[in-house]
């Protein structure tokens, strides 16, 4: 039986987006999980831990890789757009506050799942994200923004740019002669 070569280009074209948003995930949970390791290792010191337990750094690895699920959901629900009249910061900025929004709202669905999976009452859980603590809230979700930024800024120079220039720009260009 012959396949349709309309229906055998789709299915690489779907494999590639595919692999494609692999990698995004892969890298972005990387960048998080250097963040997120940081400042766990910030805290643990700051908390002058004799021994710092590695288990830490795992549970960090961990949230990045549902922080970067979360944030890729969000680009999903809302793409990032470049307005050339506004430029690349001016057109990120609300945007980088909606994916705030999002990854925030997915984190306390996460704590009410979590606690159900423990036996809680689901809003209870929800609303004991951040330890009840509206400044710990706003705190978390200033450093994500921190953390989220050069990200959109990076995502919105390869829309505005194209990824090789990107690239060339920030690491140089490869020399094909190995010099």
């Amino acid at each position: 039986m012959n396949t349709p070569i309309g229906t055998e280009s789709q299915s690489l074209s779907i494999k590639k987006k595919v692999e494609a948003e692999a990698k995004k995930a892969l890298a972005l949970t990387v960048y998080f999980g250097i963040w997120f390791c940081a400042l766990a290792f910030l805290g643990a010191t700051t908390l002058d831990e004799r021994s710092i337990p590695f288990s830490l750094f795992g549970i960090a690895i961990i949230k990045a890789g549902l922080c970067a699920k979360f944030m890729l959901i969000a680009q999903a629900i809302f793409p990032i757009n470049i307005s050339k009249s506004n430029g690349i910061i001016r057109s990120l900025f609300l945007e980088s506050i909606l994916y705030i929004i999002v990854v925030l709202g997915l984190n306390y669905i996460e704590a009410g799942v979590e606690g159900l999976m423990h036996g809680k009452d689901f809003l209870e859980s929800m609303a004991s994200f951040g330890q009840k603590n509206p400044l710990k809230v706003l705190a978390m979700s200033l450093v994500y923004w921190l953390i989220v930024w050069p990200y959109l800024i990076l995502a919105g120079m390869k829309l505005a740019l194209g990824a090789n220039v990107t690239l060339t720009i920030l690491f140089g260009r490869k020399n094909s002669s190995g010099h």
